[in-house]
C-alpha cells in the first residue's frame, strides 16, 4: 500500500510539473501572438525626436519571428530592429516633418564594421536634410563612437569613458585543448594564406596570417582615422596619436583632444535636445523609438511591374533548406530561381554577409546566380564579411559593391579530419575494431588516423575543388586563373584592398547597389521586394526551441566564453570540403 501511494503521488507530481510547462509555454506561445501582431502604427507628435539606441545584436533585416529574441530567463520578447529597416526609417526621417532631429543613446553597437558604416552614412545623409543629430552616453565603445562621431554634438558623462585605442584582432587558438584531449586535427588544406585552419594544429598566428591581418586591419583603420577626422575636423596623424599614446584616459580628456563637445548629465543632454524642439524644461521631451517608428512604413513609391528583388544570403553556408540565421543552399537557390522567373523582376541584388561554408553548398548557389545573370542584372552587396564561400557565390555577378570595411577575399579550401583515435582509447577507454569490403570503405573515420593513400585522395579532392573556385572566379571577373590564384591562396582582403586588386567593383552600400542594379536593368521607376520569405515563427520556435533553451543556458553561464566554445564545436562538426573561414576574427 506504501509504495502505491508513492507512485500515486509520484504520478500526480509529473501531471502538475506537466501542466506548469504546458502553461508557461502557453503564456510563450500568447505573448508571440501578440508581439506578432503589434504592427500598430505609432503616432508621432510635432517636434519629435528619434531615439535611436541598438540594445541588441543588428541583423540584416528584421526578423517576423516574434520568438526570436525571447529572454528565456524573463519570460518575454526582446524586439529588435534589423538593417533593413533602420536604414529606411532614417531615410524616412529626413522628410518627415514632425521628426526635427536624432538622439543617439549609444554605448556600444553588436555589429561588424561594414553595417555600422552603412548607418553612419546613413546619418550622414539625414544630417544633409537641416536636422540635428546628438549623442550622448555614458560609455562609447570604439564601434558606437565610430557612429556618433557624425553627430552635431557628442557629450559624454563626466565620469564616463570614450574609448580610442585603435583596432586589435584577437584569434583564438584550439591546439592545446585538442593536445589535452588527445585530439589530432588532420588538414589538407590549399593556400598559403588559409589559415582557417590555424586554430586547429598552431598556438599562434603564422607569419602569413599575421601579414594578412596586419594588412587588411592597417586597410580598415586608415579609413576608420579618415572618417572620424574628416568628421570631427582633426587631422588624420592627430587621431593616431591620440590613440597610439591612449591619451583620453578620463572623459575630461575626450573633450580636451576634441573627440566630444562636452561634459554632460542625461537630465542635461534632455533639457538641450528640449530647448532644440521647442519644448519647456517642465514639459516631457517627445521622442520616438527607432524601433517604433520604423513600424510606420509608408507605401512605397514606384511601379509594381519593375521590381528589384534583393535575396538576402547571410550566415554560414550549408547544404538544405538552412534558416534565417544560415544560407541553406537549397532555400537560397530556389529564392534566386523564383526571381529569374518572374518577368516583374527586372534585376537581383544579392546581399551577402556570410564567412563561407560548404564547397558544394556554394558552387549550388554560384549556379543559380549565373543562370540569373544571363537573363537579368545581378549586383551583389556585401555586407560585414564575404569570404571563401560568400565569395564564391558572389564572383558571378555583374557588379560587385563592398564597404571599405568589408572582409572579403579568402579564395581557398581546406578539409579538417580529426583523427579521435587517442582520446577514445586513453580518455574514455574505447577501441575500436572493424571489417570492411572495400580499401577506403571506411574513409574519413574519426576512430583512426588517416593512411597516406586517404591523404593523397583527400589532397587531390581539395586541389580540383581551389581549382574550380580559381576559374570560377576568373571567369566572373574576367581576370587571368593565374592572377586570381596570386590573389587568393586563401587570403582575407578588406573592401578597399579588393577593389585595388579587382575582386570587387565598387565601394558602397546596399542602396547604391539596388540603384546600380536597377540602372542596369534600364528602369528608373520600380519596387524593390525580398527574398527568401522569412521562416513561420510559430514553426520556427518549435522546431528550434530545444536547441534555443540549450543556447540561452550555455550562454548564461559561459559568458563571453562561450563564442570560443561554439567555434570549437562548429569546426570539430564540419562535413565535406570546406570554404571558409571557421575562426572569427574579432576586432575590437
Amino acid at each position: 500500500m506504501k509504495e502505491f501511494f508513492k507512485m500515486v503521488f509520484a504520478s500526480m507530481l509529473g501531471m502538475i510539473l506537466s501542466f506548469l510547462v504546458l502553461f508557461v509555454l502557453m503564456i510563450v506561445v500568447v505573448a508571440g501572438i501578440i508581439a506578432s501582431v503589434d504592427n500598430d502604427k505609432v503616432k508621432v507628435s510635432e517636434n519629435s525626436v528619434i531615439h535611436i539606441s541598438f540594445e541588441h545584436p543588428i541583423s540584416e533585416r528584421s526578423s517576423k519571428n516574434p520568438f526570436e529574441k525571447f529572454d528565456f530567463g524573463g519570460f518575454e520578447t526582446n524586439k529588435s530592429i534589423g538593417l533593413n529597416d533602420i536604414l529606411a526609417s532614417i531615410k524616412r526621417a529626413e522628410t518627415d516633418d514632425k521628426i526635427k532631429g536624432i538622439y543617439l543613446d549609444v554605448n556600444s553597437v553588436e555589429a561588424g564594421m561594414a553595417t555600422i558604416e552603412e548607418i553612419r552614412n546613413a546619418l550622414l545623409r539625414f544630417k544633409k536634410s537641416g536636422k540635428f543629430i546628438l549623442a550622448y552616453s555614458e560609455v562609447y565603445s570604439q564601434g558606437a563612437y565610430y557612429l556618433a562621431s557624425v553627430a552635431d554634438k557628442i557629450y559624454l558623462n563626466p565620469e564616463g569613458l570614450l574609448e580610442f585605442t585603435g583596432l586589435s584582432s584577437e584569434l583564438a587558438f584550439f591546439k592545446g585543448t585538442l593536445d589535452k584531449l588527445e585530439i589530432e586535427a588532420q588538414i589538407i588544406k590549399v593556400g598559403t594564406y588559409k589559415s582557417a585552419v590555424e586554430p586547429f594544429i598552431m598556438d599562434k598566428m603564422s607569419d602569413a596570417n599575421r601579414q594578412q591581418v596586419t594588412s587588411f586591419m592597417g586597410s580598415m583603420y586608415d579609413h576608420f582615422l579618415t572618417s572620424v577626422s574628416a568628421s570631427r575636423k582633426i587631422p588624420k596623424d592627430s587621431l593616431f596619436a591620440i590613440a597610439n599614446q591612449l591619451k583620453v584616459r578620463q572623459a575630461a580628456d575626450a573633450v580636451k583632444y576634441k573627440l566630444a563637445d562636452g561634459l554632460r548629465y542625461k537630465d542635461q543632454v534632455l533639457d538641450e535636445l528640449k530647448s532644440r524642439t521647442g519644448i519647456e524644461k517642465d514639459k516631457d521631451l517627445k521622442t520616438v523609438t527607432l524601433t517604433d517608428y520604423s513600424k510606420n512604413k509608408s507605401s512605397a513609391d514606384g511601379d509594381f511591374n519593375n521590381r528589384i528583388a534583393i535575396v538576402y544570403a547571410t550566415g554560414e553556408i550549408i547544404g538544405g533548406e538552412g534558416s534565417d540565421e544560415t544560407m541553406g543552399s537549397e532555400r537560397i537557390s530556389k529564392a534566386i530561381r523564383k526571381a529569374r522567373t518572374d518577368d516583374k523582376v527586372k534585376a537581383l541584388v544579392l546581399r551577402i554577409n556570410s564567412p563561407g561554408g560548404s564547397a558544394l553548398a556554394s558552387d549550388v548557389i554560384w549556379r543559380e546566380v549565373v543562370l540569373t545573370k544571363k537573363v537579368k542584372p545581378v549586383v551583389v552587396s556585401m555586407g560585414d564579411v564575404a569570404a571563401s564561400g560568400g565569395y564564391y557565390i558572389a564572383c558571378g555577378a555583374n557588379l560587385i559593391y563592398a564597404q571599405p570595411n568589408t572582409i572579403t577575399g579568402s579564395i581557398g579550401v581546406f578539409g579538417i579530419i580529426p583523427n579521435m583515435q587517442k582520446f577514445f582509447s586513453n580518455k574514455l577507454g574505447i577501441t575500436f575494431d572493424r571489417v570492411k569490403t572495400a580499401e577506403f570503405a571506411d574513409l574519413g573515420s574519426v576512430s583512426r588516423p588517416l593512411t597516406a593513400g586517404e591523404r593523397f585522395i583527400i589532397q587531390n579532392e581539395v586541389n580540383r575543388i581551389y581549382n574550380t573556385f580559381t576559374k570560377r572566379v576568373a571567369d566572373g571577373r574576367k581576370k587571368n586563373q593565374a592572377y586570381v590564384n596570386e590573389i587568393g591562396q586563401g587570403r582575407v582582403w578588406s573592401g578597399t584592398e579588393a577593389l585595388e586588386n579587382g575582386l570587387v567593383d565598387k565601394l558602397g552600400n546596399i542602396n547604391d547597389a539596388v540603384h546600380s542594379a536597377a540602372a542596369l536593368a534600364k528602369v528608373s521607376d520600380y519596387k524593390t521586394v525580398e527574398y527568401p520569405a522569412q521562416k513561420d515563427p510559430f514553426e520556427s520556435f518549435f522546431d528550434t526551441s530545444e536547441d534555443k533553451l540549450k543556447d540561452y543556458f550555455a550562454k548564461k553561464e559561459m559568458g563571453e566564453q562561450y563564442h570560443y566554445y561554439q567555434q570549437l564545436k562548429s569546426a570539430l562538426g564540419f562535413t565535406g570540403i570546406q570554404a571558409r573561414m571557421p575562426y572569427s576574427i574579432s576586432i575590437k
